[in-house]
Formats: C-alpha cells, sequence, structure tokens
C-alpha cells in the first residue's frame, strides 16, 4: 500500500520544484534567446542541478525510512500512509528553503558574474574589445575573476594582433595601389586565388597614350627636372583615368597603358574610354599653358583605342609575377597609337562599332601595318555624346601656310631606328605645325620620319626634325605633308619668326 503512494509525492515533489522556479526571477533576454536555440542558461542549470539532487537525496530517504518503519515497528498502512504525508512536508519545506537559500547565494556568486561575461561578449557585435569591460560583484569568486582577467587579456591580445594585420594589409592596400589599381590590389589579397599565376579571358577596351618629342626634353634638362615635369603629367592623367573607373596597367617611360572592363567590368567600356582620352587631351592643353609660363615647352600626345579579348591575369612566375595582360588586341592598340600625332585620337573599327551612335569621327583611314594580315580601318575621334559630352578642345591654328624652300634629308624610321641610307628633298611650305615638302622618293602614309634642314641662319643649324606622313599628293606622289611630331623650340622659334615675317 504504502509503495501505491510514491507517485502522489513525486507528483506533489514536482509541482513544488515548478512553484519555486516560476518564483524566481525573471530570466534575461539574451538567456530565453539561448534556449529558443536548444541551449540552457547557468542559472537554469544550476536551479535544475541543486533541485533534482536534493530531490533525489530525499526520496531515498523517504523510501529507507518507511521500509524500516515498517519492517521494524509493525505500524499499519494507515500510520505508514500520514507518516509519509509527514515526511513529504517536510521534504518540500527543505527544498524550498534550500532551494531558496541556494538561489541568492548562486546568483551572486555565480550566476550574475558568469551573466555578466555573456552580455560583455555579446557587446563584442557592436562595442571595441578596448571598452568591453566586465563589471563584476566583490563577492564574485577568484575563479571567475581570474577567467574575466583572462578574457580581457585574450581580447586584448587579439585587438593588438588584429589592428597590426589591419595596419599591414592597409598599407600593403596603400603601396601597392600606386604601382596597381587598388581595385586589383583587393582582387588579389580578396581570395586565395588572387596571387596565382594564371589568367582569365576578357573583352576589355585598350587605351595606349604616348608623348610625342618627350625624348628631345630629356635630352635638353636635367633628370630631376625631367621627372618632375613628367610626374606632373602622369599625375593629372591618373587623375582622369580613375575619374572614368580605368585601370593603369603600367607606365611606359612616358607612355600610359590603360586598361576599362578589369578588373570590373561596365557595359559602356568603350564610351568610358573615348570620353577619358578626349578628357587626357583637354587636360594636356592646360598642362601646356602652365609649362609655357614656366618656359618649358610644350607637350603633345597620341592616343589610341581598341576594343578586343585579352587574357588577364597574373603574369611571369612564382619569383617575379605581374599584373597585367597579354593579347593580339593590346598589339592592335599599339598600332594605333603609333600612327598618331600629338593631340589625335584614333579608335579601332571594334571600337567604333560599339560606340557609332555616340562619337564625332572623321571619316575612316585605312592603315597597312608590318605584322597584321589585314589593314586596319582607325578613325580620328573629336567628340563624344551622352552621357559624357566631352568635345576636344583644338588649338586655334593662327597660321596660314608660308612659302619656305630650304634643302633637306629625309630618313625613314622604323621600330625607332633610322633606316639607311637617306634621300634628298625640299621643304614647300609651313605653317606651324605640318611642313609640305618635295621629296626623291614617295612614303606610305603613317611612315615616321628624320628631318635634316641643311640651313643654318646666323651661326645657327637647324637641329633633327621628327615627323610622320600624313598626307601625299594624288597629282604628285613626291609632295607630301609632313606632321611635326618633335621639333627643337629654337628651331620652331626661328620658323614662326619667318612666318610672321612673311604675313
Amino acid at each position: 500500500m504504502g509503495i501505491i503512494r510514491v507517485p502522489c509525492i513525486l507528483d506533489a515533489a514536482t509541482r513544488t520544484r515548478n512553484e519555486v522556479m516560476e518564483a524566481l526571477p525573471p530570466e534575461p533576454t539574451f538567456v530565453a534567446e539561448s534556449r529558443t536555440s536548444a541551449r540552457r542558461s547557468v542559472r537554469r542549470i544550476l536551479t535544475a542541478g541543486v533541485f533534482w539532487r536534493i530531490l533525489l537525496i530525499e526520496m531515498i530517504l523517504l523510501v529507507w525510512s518507511l521500509g524500516y518503519r515498517a519492517l521494524t515497528e509493525q505500524s499499519t498502512s494507515t500510520e505508514l500512509f500520514w507518516y509519509a504525508v509527514r515526511i513529504l512536508i517536510l521534504i518540500v519545506i527543505i527544498i524550498a528553503f534550500v532551494t531558496l537559500s541556494l538561489r541568492s547565494f548562486l546568483k551572486r556568486m555565480i550566476i550574475v558574474p558568469l551573466e555578466e561575461v555573456s552580455r560583455a561578449n555579446r557587446r563584442l557585435d557592436t562595442d571595441a574589445p578596448e571598452v568591453n569591460p566586465v563589471p563584476l560583484p566583490e563577492e564574485t569568486p577568484n575563479e571567475i575573476v581570474d577567467i574575466v582577467d583572462t578574457r580581457q587579456r585574450m581580447l586584448e591580445a587579439i585587438l593588438k594582433v588584429s589592428t597590426e594585420r589591419l595596419r599591414l594589409v592597409n598599407f600593403i592596400r596603400d603601396t601597392f595601389g600606386r604601382y596597381l589599381s587598388k581595385k586589383v590590389v583587393n582582387e588579389i589579397l580578396a581570395t586565395p586565388e588572387g596571387p596565382k599565376i594564371g589568367g582569365r579571358r576578357e573583352t576589355v577596351t585598350i587605351l595606349m597614350a604616348d608623348l610625342r618629342g618627350f625624348t628631345r626634353f630629356s635630352e635638353n634638362h636635367d633628370p630631376e627636372e625631367t621627372m618632375a615635369l613628367l610626374n606632373r603629367f602622369l599625375g593629372k592623367m591618373a587623375e582622369i583615368i580613375l575619374s572614368y573607373d580605368g585601370m593603369i596597367d603600367e607606365f611606359v617611360g612616358d607612355g600610359i597603358l590603360t586598361i576599362f572592363g578589369v578588373p570590373e567590368k561596365h557595359a559602356d567600356d568603350p564610351a568610358r574610354a573615348v570620353a577619358c582620352a578626349l578628357e587626357m587631351q583637354n587636360q594636356l592643353t592646360d598642362l601646356n599653358s602652365e609649362f609655357s609660363a614656366e618656359g618649358y615647352p610644350t607637350l603633345a600626345m597620341g592616343i589610341g583605342i581598341h576594343t578586343g579579348p585579352v587574357i588577364v591575369g597574373n603574369i611571369g612566375s612564382e619569383i617575379r609575377a605581374k599584373y597585367g595582360i597579354v593579347g593580339r588586341s593590346v598589339n592592335i592598340a599599339a598600332r594605333i597609337e603609333s600612327v598618331t600625332t600629338g593631340g589625335q585620337i584614333y579608335i579601332s573599327d571594334a571600337t567604333y562599332q560599339l560606340i557609332a551612335g555616340q562619337a564625332t569621327v572623321q571619316p575612316p583611314e585605312t592603315i597597312m601595318m608590318k605584322g597584321l594580315t589585314q589593314p586596319l580601318v582607325c578613325y580620328a575621334v573629336e567628340a563624344i555624346g551622352a552621357p559624357y559630352y566631352v568635345t576636344q578642345r583644338m588649338p586655334r591654328k593662327e597660321n596660314h601656310p608660308v612659302e619656305i624652300h630650304l634643302p633637306l634629308v629625309c630618313w625613314r624610321i622604323h621600330a625607332k631606328k633610322i633606316i639607311e641610307p637617306g634621300f634628298e628633298g625640299e621643304t614647300q611650305s609651313f605653317d606651324g605645325d605640318d611642313l609640305l615638302v618635295s621629296l626623291e622618293h614617295a612614303l606610305p602614309s603613317q611612315t615616321d620620319v628624320k628631318i635634316q634642314l641643311r640651313f643654318c641662319d646666323q651661326a645657327h643649324c637647324f637641329e633633327a626634325i621628327y615627323a610622320k606622313v600624313v598626307e601625299t599628293r594624288a597629282e604628285d606622289t613626291t609632295i607630301q605633308r609632313l606632321r611635326i611630331t618633335s621639333i627643337a623650340p629654337e628651331d620652331r622659334e626661328i620658323l614662326q619668326q619667318w612666318i610672321a615675317a612673311a604675313v
């Protein structure tokens, strides 16, 4: 009979436990959130652990007491029942007293400190580690204090390492961002595959720009002066290129190789490249005004643009690598740039077809160049419309052709090498930029030449003049127009004086 009553005792004990748990203060919100994720708080674990252990001990004592009384004292079932009820009431009182008294003790000594640590850890998402202290009660056990101190030291060490790593990463980005596009640096650092040798196939727009006659400038000025002026030029050009989201692949002497379409592709990359080229020419016009005011000769720049497939990626070896592009399209862009004279922007037919509705161009020119199986069709760009609305500001030509007859010797230039022998000729007229000459042998259009005038004026002998064949008269192929690409400032000044005197 007594054993039959045990479930009733368990039910009463369970209800008592529930009442005690309900009497406890509400748990913090973050504890409730933890419970929903199948994790239990320290408060609940400790309270449940104390309750069930006390209950287990009391039930063992109850069963043993009932059995002992039944066997030794020959008690009736009624006496055993009321004895069990008295023991149960005592158990409830003991459990309630011990649980409630331990609740305050555990809360103050263990639960509150651990909850403070948990709160501080959760604040790490929003607070910096150095302003993330853990407020502990004075009675906190030394072990928990040691845990908190260790936590703080670990956070400080992590913060130090993280700060140093961030400083190093920023240093790498800032330093190598001067040698590569910042977007390229970010791409290389962001993925494990970034530094690997190799590349991917992309369709890009390539812009190649090169100064005309800068070699002569460098020969006549100190290296420091030359470097300072070149850096001014490259700095202004780089600002414009980056404003159009172009990637400067490299500076080649006084030239610039720029790519539009990597590492970030835009639908209007060809139009961006053309607008950028027009802005670059306009910026050089402004720079030339500054150079002239400072006593320097003006600079001229030719730009070639082509759109086509390339391989983009890391070129080289594991020892020494370079981020860049390779492919036939690079060669085509270089060839197009080589046929330009100062102030010109030539684009390939592939680029023109992509911006035909936006760009203002001159009639196409067909150029046959060594190394290419088909002739190149190029367009000289003058402006581009929406959404850029950039027009090249061409310097106003104030000089009219003046008839000047001077003997000369002309040499062809191929791959920057002078081809011997030279042949005789004579100047016909000069307008400040172009020379009309009569030559013994007709030269193909876009041929680069070196001219030496056989004339000295008051002990001043002319230096070599570099030019490009831009036009051949149909009625007389020996009469050709040459666009001057490089001339000594003193020689240009003398020719300008002759023009002024003739006018």
